[in-house]
């Protein structure tokens, strides 16, 4: 069977908006969350608010290539992008933190400079 790729059109769209942004700024992070994203929904990351908050720092920035879950709390600022959040974990991480998505991420910085990956 061929594989296909994601059928969501927000996520093709964002995966090939990531693409070119990696093209145009060389950066390769961009590239790397493209290509995570691209996986079948089932092999995507999924992590919850207290490893995040277990390897992260104050005023941190990371990206969460798949979804944000709930378990668990944060203790200090820190924004988080990710492709889908959790109803729950959406208001606990505006508490103290800030969720954005990707694609707002991508526009904030097109470089990705400071920026981490987890999951």
């Amino acid at each position: 069977m061929k594989r296909t790729g994601p059928t969501n059109p927000l996520l093709k769209g964002l995966i090939q908006e990531l693409r070119k942004k990696a093209n145009e700024h060389g950066a390769k992070i961009w590239k790397r969350i493209a290509d995570d994203l691209e996986k079948p929904a089932r092999q995507r990351r999924i992590i919850n608010l207290y490893k995040i908050n277990k390897y992260t720092k104050e005023n941190e920035t990371v990206v969460v290539p798949g979804k944000v879950l709930s378990v668990g709390d944060l203790d200090h600022n820190v924004t988080i992008a990710a492709f889908t959040f959790s109803g729950s974990a959406l208001d606990k991480i505006n508490k103290k933190g800030k969720a954005i998505p990707i694609n707002e991420l991508l526009k904030e910085d097109p470089k990705g400079k400071k920026i981490r990956i987890l999951g």
